[in-house]
């Protein structure tokens, strides 16, 4: 049995077509479920702890990289799995998984080519896209061995798990591993151009780790899964479990 969670924003008219192909694709499929419509107040573990209560087998989300990423942070651990049906703009996790946007990706979704994938565990939450501090004055810790610093005080730090990290400077794009048993952190130090009169990153350093301690003596921005929060201390590491998840033969891993 199939559960299909939308999320909100599908309500708009501009979506109407593409989720009734959607759904008349699903049918043909022999694959159509109940459907399930997040709010801004839903909690997705709770609708989904339920829902696997009653035997559901399969959790599938419909909308971009916001609900999956809204979804999976507190129910990566169920045991179930899960779907992804990318629906309209901001879907780079789907290219990472081979799944086409729009009524297309139903087609990879009835295939139920399964893998278990890395999930990323960071404050009591898991991220399964990545983890972006912006410039702060923070000093890092890895794998309980290796300290880092920036003589500046200012550096970004960016965790990958499924979304890849892309650095403009030199137009290079890093594609991660999802099921390499390591989480990859990109480290920039930051400077000031006193030509340029404004902030420079230095090129980044690429390092895998297991787990790693970021913190500072002031309050510093954490960005994962489009959600953004203040930390003083936070500990990333490798989720002890990994997620059961629907992928394409056109996947970058």
């Amino acid at each position: 049995m199939y559960v299909y969670l939308y999320d909100n924003f599908l309500k708009h008219r501009r979506y109407e077509s593409v989720i009734k192909a959607i759904e008349t694709r699903l049918t043909e499929y022999g694959i159509a479920g109940k459907i399930i419509r997040l709010q801004h107040y839903s909690s997705a573990e709770m609708l989904i702890e339920d829902e696997i209560r009653k035997g559901v087998k399969t959790i599938v989300i419909v909308g971009n990289d916001t609900t999956i990423g809204h979804v999976l942070s507190r129910s990566a651990s169920f045991d179930a799995a899960f779907g992804f049906l990318p629906v309209g703009p901001q879907n780079e996790i789907a290219q990472v998984l081979g799944i086409p946007v729009g009524v297309e990706a139903c087609d990879v979704l009835a295939k139920r080519r399964k893998l278990r994938l890395d999930v990323g565990w960071f404050n009591n939450r898991y991220f399964v896209s990545q983890l972006h501090i912006p410039p702060s004055n923070i000093s890092i810790i890895y794998d309980e061995s290796f300290k880092v610093s920036s003589k500046s005080g200012n550096m970004e730090l960016v965790v990958c798990n499924l979304k890849p990290f892309v650095w403009s400077g030199k137009n290079t794009e890093y594609i991660v591993h999802p099921q390499d048993g390591k989480l990859e952190a990109f480290l920039r130090p930051v400077y000031e151009s006193k030509i340029l009169r404004r902030h420079q990153f230095e090129i980044p350093s690429i390092f895998p780790f297991e787990e790693m301690v970021v913190s500072s003596k002031t309050p510093f921005p954490v960005e994962t899964d489009c959600k953004v929060s203040k930390e003083i201390k936070v500990t990333i590491k490798l989720a002890k479990n990994r997620i059961s998840m629907i992928v394409g033969k056109e996947r970058k891993f």
